[in-house]
């Protein structure tokens, strides 16, 4: 039994010895502790302990994913600790509390590091750094100096350990290096300099971190600026030029008139008076707008980047919609003189940006019988090239881009010479890389979206562009461009997809659902049904009630489709071809909204019967559409927004489901242009084939005369939402 106890008793202190051991990896030799220290010994060996339990392994020292940076924090934190720890221990010249100070530092040091290294402020790869900085700090503190040179010397996240370590007794550095520190961290996170002045305004450095502030962002500086806080006053006690306007600007009612102006304002080529004079006429507050942008889009080919000059693109766009393209929509049934009097002041330039600012407003006919045939008339020598230079080439690839989907761009091209032609073409391809970010696919998506328009009518334009899609793309891998390859290659695969003959899967090269049409397949459920659903409202005008008695009359009478109906709801099923079902709920109307009811009963009889569709259609007034929103389903593959300006609501639809084909109209609404689309689509569900929209699209056109043509006009296929 003794030797039982024994055997017990020296595998228990074997253990106990490895763990602590787990803390001294590397140490040469045994030292004394003194028992009045063990404690804090303790400590740091149970931080270093957390560190191994970080990784896969409590045996295994896995922080980071990089071996080498592994091992350099292993050898900071296990053996650089340890011999530091053995170094205060064993210092005869350092006075008790000295030593337990120290060691406090190191488990403060050790701690702040395991809490820590997972932010972004504080990587692994601080650990050899720290402990330097600790050493160095030591050495300061045993001469009774200030931590603060070593505070400024490292990183913000080594800063921030180590003044922690330096509070029990505080060295007289810790206080200012946490005025330091901060400052530190609003150089790393400038978005946060005016959150932390509002809390605290006056910082010593406030001055400074306010000049940092207002041209990194002078409108978040500008919101800043108007309030009566403690910051708002300083602020506007500010001596520097840029924040002396922006808090003028701020306190004046007139404040977001003038921000679209903000660089010529600082540069004296534009004062507070000039904007006054105009501010309160549309067209001539519009007129100076543009002035003003043809001046900065010359100063960005110098690469010259004004300042705030997205707010003037935004307040131009504002101005171009609320002025002009508001009034020409709206008139859209009055004869041509009275429709567009409200553009004969403006000039081709003036022209030229209401078209490529309003791309989403401007119906069909604003532009093509309005806008752009004015814009050519207002030029002494109509020359597209000539129009271009006068803007500096601004919105260049927009104009193509919306030439192309009104079949303008033969006109544009054959404006000018053939040789002027194929330069802009070219130019229209190329430097895609230079203009492209993560934050800005304007220009790339503009080239992508014109591809399909010119497919459709121009062959041999559509072959010149992908050949330069592919130059483009060798010329970029030559240069060692990643941005431009990948750039091009999606421009060439998407563009290659347009030619269905090609085959081109986009889900196998670029991991996307194919734009130019819809799989029949992934339409059909498990049963191989293809599901509809249809919300109709009740409407006082009986515009709901119309609607689905046309909608009806599809099926009524024909041998191919069956119809079962309740109170609430109808159902129609193909007896020929493929199975393809649609439910549509009745438009009912009374006070307590039994249309929603009737949507209501429908959708709760799909999820009893298992039954999910993959089509989602919305017919009645635009004000219905947040309702029909609201049922779409993730499985959605095709949405048809048959309301008056359903092209505004397509990124709801996108939210619900990313790879929805969306139908939409940017002006109105209509059965005579819903009910022909659906009878193509139901025709090519019934024989099973995938949904082309181009050809499709094509053929439906044909079918448009006069005012439904310029109906079907607005209407917007899925091939060309790819922006």
């Amino acid at each position: 039994m003794n030797k039982l106890y024994a055997f017990l008793f020296t595998a228990v202190i074997l253990c106990l010895f490895s763990e602590i051991c787990i803390a001294q990896t590397g140490t040469s030799s045994p030292y004394t502790i003194a028992r009045s220290r063990v404690l804090f010994h303790d400590k740091i060996d149970a931080q270093q302990k957390r560190l191994f339990k970080m990784g896969a392994r409590a045996d295994t020292f896995r922080i980071a994913g990089d071996e080498t940076v592994n091992l350099q924090l292993e050898y900071s934190l296990v053996k650089g600790v340890d011999e530091l720890q053995k170094s205060i221990e064993t210092d005869t010249t350092l006075a008790d509390n000295e030593k337990v100070k120290y060691l406090r530092g190191l488990e403060y040091l050790i701690s702040g590091f395991n809490d820590h290294y997972r932010k972004k402020d504080y990587p692994p790869t601080l650990a050899p750094a720290l402990m330097e900085a600790y050493m160095e700090a030591m050495q300061l503190d045993r001469k009774k100096e200030s931590i603060e040179p070593v505070i400024e010397k490292y990183s913000y996240g080594v800063g921030m350990i180590l003044v922690e370590c330096f509070k029990f007794p505080e060295n007289k550095g810790v206080q200012p290096s946490r005025l330091l520190l901060v400052n530190k961290y609003l150089g790393l996170h400038p978005d946060q300099i005016l959150p932390r002045l509002r809390t605290n305004p006056d910082l010593p450095m406030a001055d400074s971190l306010l000049k940092v502030a207002a041209h990194r962002d002078p409108r978040t500086f500008y919101n800043y600026a108007a309030p009566n806080d403690r910051l708002g006053t300083r602020i506007r006690a500010h001596q520097d030029p840029f924040i002396a306007t922006l808090a003028k600007m701020a306190r004046s009612k007139s404040g977001m008139l003038y921000f679209p102006f903000i660089d010529m304002v600082l540069s004296n080529k534009i004062s507070f008076e000039d904007i006054d004079k105009v501010k309160d006429d549309g067209l001539s507050y519009y007129r100076l707008m543009v002035k003003t942008r043809i001046n900065y889009a010359g100063r960005l080919l110098a690469r010259d980047t004004p300042l705030e000059m997205r707010a003037l693109t935004a307040m131009m766009a504002k101005k171009a919609k609320d002025v002009f393209i508001s009034q020409i929509n709206g008139l859209h049934t009055a004869t041509d003189a009275v429709r567009f009097k409200c553009l004969e002041p403006l000039t081709a330039q003036e022209l030229y940006y209401l078209a490529v600012l309003g791309e989403d407003e401007i119906y069909t006919s604003s532009y093509t019988r309005g806008v752009f045939p004015r814009m050519y008339q207002k030029m002494a020598a109509p020359r597209t090239d000539s129009l271009l230079m006068s803007v500096n080439g601004d919105y260049f690839r927009k104009f193509i881009k919306m030439a192309a989907a009104y079949n303008t761009l033969d006109f544009v091209l054959k404006s000018m010479t053939q040789e002027s032609s194929a330069s802009l073409m070219k130019a229209f391809m190329i430097g895609l890389e230079k203009t492209t970010t993560e934050d800005n696919v304007e220009d790339a998506v503009d080239v992508a979206d014109s591809y399909s328009s010119i497919f459709e009518k121009n062959k041999e334009l559509a072959a010149f562009m992908l050949n330069e899609a592919v130059w483009n793309y060798e010329r970029c891998e030559k240069m060692g461009d990643k941005n431009g390859k990948v750039i091009y290659q999606l421009e060439r695969t998407l563009f290659e997809s347009a030619d269905t003959s090609r085959k081109t899967n986009l889900s196998a090269v670029l991991g996307i659902p194919p734009i130019y049409s819809v799989d029949y397949n992934t339409l059909k459920d498990d049963t191989g049904r293809v599901v509809q659903q249809l919300f109709f409202y009740g409407d006082d005008d009986k515009d709901g009630q119309n609607s689905f008695a046309n909608f009806m009359a599809m099926f009524r009478g024909r041998a191919e489709w069956s119809i079962a109906e309740n109170p609430d709801w109808v159902s129609i099923k193909s007896t020929k071809g493929k199975p393809v079902w649609i439910f549509a709920n009745k438009p009912l109307l009374g006070d307590d909204d039994p249309d929603a009811a009737a949507q209501a009963k429908l959708a709760q009889y799909l999820e009893s019967k298992g039954i999910s569709p993959t089509i989602f259609i919305h017919r009645g007034h635009s004000y219905h559409v947040k309702y029909s929103l609201a049922q779409i389903q993730p499985t959605a593959r095709i949405v048809i927004l048959g309301s008056c300006g359903g092209y505004n609501n397509m990124n709801e639809v996108l939210t619900i489901s990313p790879d929805a084909h969306i139908i939409s109209s940017k002006q109105v609404g209509t059965k005579t242009v819903n009910e022909p689309i659906l009878q193509a689509i139901n025709n090519d569900l019934r024989n099973g084939k995938n949904i082309d929209w181009i050809p499709m699209w094509r053929e439906l056109s044909k079918e448009f005369k006069g005012d439904s043509k310029e109906l079907f006009d607005d209407y917007v296929p899925p091939y060309k939402n790819l922006g």
